[in-house]
């Protein structure tokens, strides 16, 4: 009998999957899009909140994605204890399009823009697995201590933004989205800021 090739448990794999899985989530983002019914600049004008939540959720996915990126990076064999944290990764980011549809519907009601911030809550969370696996893991060498830190506090940080905004969604629906979309600006670039190279 012969012994699994190591490629099968290759990351680019893993990597690749995961891609697959958010291009199908910009799809999904893409097609809750509906035009108004009148056809005036009016019309459209007047779904701007529509707008709003589909352009927050569209940077957000693409920061995800050139996040996981980075990270992955790191990866150098995709073990069982990787692949569930992906998944679990992938399915909190898979709630974005149901929570962008809700906020757009409810015209940013209160309670769909506290599921929302939620949301980017559970996405940080389980990015914040995968930072444990794959950089805390890693040799020094490869991620120096400073890294290390600035990336841990950067993460930790924002999951409490995130779940402030939750809260704060519930009275002021829109400073709780403002909130979330300030986290997001740290993360544009994947890197740790300030971390040596």
């Amino acid at each position: 009998m012969t012994a699994v090739p190591h490629a099968r448990r290759s990351p680019e794999r893993l990597s690749l999957f995961s891609d697959a899985v958010f291009a199908v989530l910009i799809t999904v983002l893409v097609l809750e899009l509906r035009p108004p019914e009148l056809p005036t600049f009016k019309a459209l004008l007047s779904l701007w909140h529509t707008w709003l939540s589909y352009t927050v959720s569209y940077i957000f996915i693409a920061i995800v994605w050139a996040n996981h990126h980075h990270l992955m990076r790191y990866a150098t064999e995709a073990t069982p204890r990787l692949m569930w944290f992906n998944f679990v990764h992938l399915f909190s980011v898979s709630l974005l399009p149901l929570s962008t549809a809700w906020m757009a519907v409810s015209e940013l009601a209160p309670q769909p823009v506290a599921f929302y911030a939620a949301v980017f809550f559970l996405v940080n969370a389980t990015y914040i697995s995968l930072i444990w696996e794959l950089i805390e893991r890693a040799p020094v060498k490869e991620v120096s201590p400073k890294e290390r830190r600035i990336m841990r506090f950067r993460s930790i940080t924002t999951l409490c933004v995130f779940a402030a905004a939750a809260i704060v969604a519930l009275k002021y629906p829109l400073v709780g989205l403002g909130m979330c979309c300030c986290c997001l600006i740290v993360y544009l670039k994947p890197e740790a800021p300030g971390a040596e190279k």
